[in-house]
């Protein structure tokens, strides 16, 4: 197995903090300690691998990390260049700050233009020259996003990458969403499809998918489909590989 990533990292940090067990429902289920999905549905052996000249930070609310559905997960489990910290409101993290304000990314955070001023909100990230751009994503529940992006000044004098509503709208016909709220992983893929790689945004929406269907399995005790999230995963990296030869 591959060495742990961020958000991985990020978790064991945050259990060493735990002063009493985080009873989120299946608290009692065993579970794949790096994917968090029942043990004996681990998805860990199929993570793909997405090479991009994208990098990405998730800034996740405190117990956000802790929660065996979370999604942000997923992006460091394909992302190459991924970094994860705990959201304060009085006390960010200097490595995190460093990073913001590291010359060779170009910070966007990607959140609804409505909530920030026009002037900082881009419908397309333009990237200086010879820079990476990096994509902040908030990874926690929506009333607690909007409290991040309002209490967050280090985000202030960055660009917001707003995608539109109508994009959004067409992307939420592909599956039903709980809250018409897009996941985190996602909007990962609309990040991807957003500086023209389309490829790596299908991988991530079928990583996604891998993830939300051995997940429900586990949940409700089911079998997983013949023809499943894994196999077309699978036809898509075989796809990718016969485009790249």
């Amino acid at each position: 197995m591959s060495e742990t990533h961020a958000v991985q990292r990020l978790y064991q940090a945050r259990m060493q903090r735990v002063t009493r067990p985080y009873l989120a429902r299946g608290a009692n289920v065993v579970r794949c300690k790096l994917c968090m999905i029942n043990a004996h549905l681990c998805i860990c052996g199929h993570r793909p691998s997405i090479k991009s000249q994208a990098a990405f930070m998730l800034v996740m609310y405190d117990d956000e990390v802790l929660k065996p559905s979370n999604t942000g997960r997923l992006i460091a489990d394909v992302a190459s260049d991924c970094h994860a910290y705990i959201w304060s409101r009085t006390e960010p993290e200097q490595a995190m700050l460093d990073t913001i304000n590291d010359p060779k990314y170009q910070a966007f955070v990607v959140f609804p233009g409505e909530y920030a001023a026009s002037e900082r909100v881009v419908s397309q990230p333009e990237v200086p020259l010879g820079k990476i751009p990096l994509f902040i994503l908030l990874d926690a529940s929506w009333s607690q996003a909007r409290k991040m992006f309002k209490k967050s000044p280090w985000l202030a004098h960055l660009p917001v990458l707003s995608f539109a509503p109508d994009l959004v709208s067409r992307y939420l016909i592909r599956k039903s969403v709980q809250d018409h709220q897009l996941a985190t992983a996602e909007v990962a893929a609309l990040v991807y499809d957003s500086i023209n790689e389309p490829k790596n945004g299908a991988l991530m929406n079928a990583w996604f998918d891998v993830f939300k269907e051995h997940y429900l399995t586990g949940k409700m005790q089911r079998q997983l489909p013949e023809q499943g999230a894994l196999q077309r995963l699978a036809l898509l990296q075989g796809n990718n590989a016969a485009d790249i030869a």
